[in-house]
């Protein structure tokens, strides 16, 4: 039952029946939190995360759980949690699991990179099975392995309610993928997911046929992370043939594979079809002047659906760039390009620069900005990008939170 705020002296009491001294870094955020005069209408977010801070301070641990979780089960006011980089290990995703069995008000939880391992993947995700609250989860950077992640594939059969799972870095395998990917083409509640740096050691890209075969029938998912996969063309063939018949998924992350051009010969041809991808991350391939043409001709003919495109760091020379930005100028759908790290010569940075000019292109949807040197056009990064804040979440509250990540403009999470 909620009770009118007042965090921090449950949460002072809490920690003297514990015999448990006070973390000064959650009482801080605890007294902040009671100064919220919405904080029983909307619901807050606590931002505990051991990351980002000007003055260091003293990370949450195992035994500052107990304390805190107590406090939590009288505030259903409180929604989110942020817990990311702290000291947590498998014994506090133990306080957290039964917290979350009990709990019906969390709706976003974020571990990421603390030190959970399998057993205590294997709890957080048995307490899954039940809750019906927690809409996004964030356990980024744990090292749970190919075990832990199966316990995650095995919820992802039962649970009903979460909508954004991010399982990235967290060292998972093969069969995890195989075992998550049978589990989506049944399950209709999950919109996002991040399966980005899997541990693989085969080359035949068996996982990317279990996702392509995914893609065939699920029909919830609309947000898709497949970076670092070591994906090849056949692999990117593959997916573009299921996406043909696929008409929700709205963002697709392939990011830091192995995509030459022969590869995005099959995204060219996609998105002259294809009516329902928004955002498209190629950052980190192989696709080269050739690709870059390929994608310029679909998007200057064919697509008027396509709102950002990442072509950062693909070994592009001015031909392709200018094709694109050529694109640009015929197409008017497309609002977000990011090309830092190609050979960008001159004929590029003029390009790039009159789109700027003409106001065809925004500043704060690029990573380059033009200046000029005797009377010579040239480009400098500016630190934008798809997944920018992929890792990091801005404090400031001058940041916009939409520019947290570029998912959360097409993929709104309730309550965070």
């Amino acid at each position: 039952m909620s009770v009118l705020p007042d965090l921090h002296l449950h949460y002072v009491q809490a920690c003297q029946d514990l015999s448990q001294p006070e973390n000064p870094f959650v009482a801080r955020v605890l007294q902040e939190a009671d100064k919220n005069d919405e904080i029983s209408t909307k619901g807050i977010t606590l931002k505990l995360a051991g990351n980002n801070h000007l003055v260091p301070v003293p990370r949450v641990t195992d035994d500052d759980l107990g304390a805190l979780v107590s406090v939590l089960d009288q505030a259903a006011f409180v929604t989110g949690l942020d817990l990311a980089y702290n000291l947590l290990t498998d014994a506090g995703a133990q306080t957290i699991a039964t917290f979350l069995q009990e709990n019906s008000s969390l709706r976003y939880l974020n571990l990421m990179f603390n030190d959970i391992g399998t057993s205590g993947a294997e709890l957080i995700a048995e307490a899954l099975h039940s809750n019906q609250s927690l809409v996004h989860l964030r356990m980024t950077g744990n090292k749970m392995g190919n075990e832990g992640g199966m316990f995650f594939a095995s919820m992802l059969r039962i649970n009903s309610t979460l909508e954004k799972l991010d399982l990235g870095d967290c060292d998972v395998g093969l069969q995890c993928l195989i075992a998550t990917s049978i589990a989506l083409a049944q399950n209709k509640s999950l919109k996002a997911i991040n399966l980005n740096r899997p541990l693989l050691s085969s080359q035949q890209e068996e996982t990317t046929v279990h996702v392509a075969r995914m893609l065939r029938s699920n029909s919830s998912l609309v947000e898709l992370h497949l970076g670092k996969h070591g994906m090849k063309n056949f692999g990117v063939e593959q997916l573009c043939e299921a996406l043909y018949g696929n008409s929700t998924l709205r963002y697709l992350d392939l990011s830091c594979n192995n995509i030459t051009y022969d590869g995005v010969k099959f995204l060219g041809e996609l998105l002259k079809r294809n009516k329902t991808l928004r955002i498209l991350d190629l950052s980190a391939n192989r696709i080269e002047d050739n690709g870059a043409i390929y994608l310029s001709e679909a998007l200057a003919t064919r697509n008027m659906t396509l709102q950002a495109l990442s072509v950062v760091s693909n070994n592009i020379t001015d031909e392709g760039l200018v094709a694109l930005a050529h694109a640009m100028q015929s197409n008017t759908t497309l609002s977000h390009i990011y090309i830092w790290g190609n050979k960008i010569d001159r004929n590029a940075c003029v390009a790039f620069w009159e789109l700027i000019e003409m106001g065809r292109l925004e500043l704060g949807c690029t990573d380059v900005v033009p200046y000029e040197v005797d009377g010579e056009v040239f480009l400098a990064e500016q630190s934008h990008g798809l997944g920018k804040h992929r890792y990091w979440a801005p404090r400031c509250a001058a940041v916009d939170p939409g520019a947290a990540n570029a998912s959360l403009g097409i993929l709104p999470v309730s309550g965070y």
